[in-house]
């Protein structure tokens, strides 16, 4: 029985050593399914630059507007960021986006914060772009539709509400001007 007992410490000893070199072993973050599902929005991917249109009753503004767009954690989350310019220079608008792959519930997750708002709303990848929404109170909705291709990003927001004619507010329309390294550049390094 002590034999048992002093075999058991040898073998638990054993394991504790080696935890912190498994420990080390390089792993890729994220699965090989969000990989996946987010890699297929790479297209997004870079620096962008146009033009956003808001169109309010009576009012409309044009705006210089840019996006960049880049992954973190090998490439299985995508950041967004859009900020629309006044002819100043001034920013306007600015927004912010976190796009992920939930395995468990096979779909997109999409979070955006923008103007003082923050929520989760559903996302979709369509064959050329995406589209996704959010509430935008009792029985409306707010509907983005965007075509992403052949350098060109075209992007339109409808108000929607029950019994009304959708009501288009915002149209974007960008240039891919080139690649970005980020957010991924510039990470702290180890040494001092």
């Amino acid at each position: 029985m002590r034999r048992l007992h002093l075999a058991s410490a040898f073998v638990a000893f054993g394991l504790l050593a080696a935890a912190p070199a498994v420990a080390q072993v390089q792993q890729p973050a994220g699965s090989p399914a969000q990989r996946e599902q987010v890699g297929a929005l790479d297209f997004m991917d870079g620096e962008w630059r146009g033009t956003a249109t808001t169109t309010m009753p009576g009012h409309t503004t044009v705006l210089a507007q840019t996006e960049r767009v880049g992954s973190l954690l090998g490439g299985s989350v995508k950041l967004i960021e859009g900020r629309g310019y006044a002819a100043d220079g001034s920013t306007q608008f600015n927004a912010f986006a976190i796009l992920s792959w939930d395995e468990r519930a096979g779909r997109y997750l999409f979070r955006s914060y923008a103007n003082g708002y923050t929520g989760e709303y559903p996302f979709e990848r369509t064959d050329n772009g995406f589209r996704w929404e959010m509430p935008a109170g009792p029985n409306a909705m707010i509907k983005y539709v965007a075509v992403v291709e052949n350098g060109t990003w075209h992007e339109v927001g409808d108000y929607v509400a029950e019994g009304q004619p959708p009501r288009r507010f915002i149209e974007l329309r960008l240039t891919r001007v080139g690649d970005t390294d980020w957010p991924g550049a510039g990470a702290v390094s180890p040494q001092p």
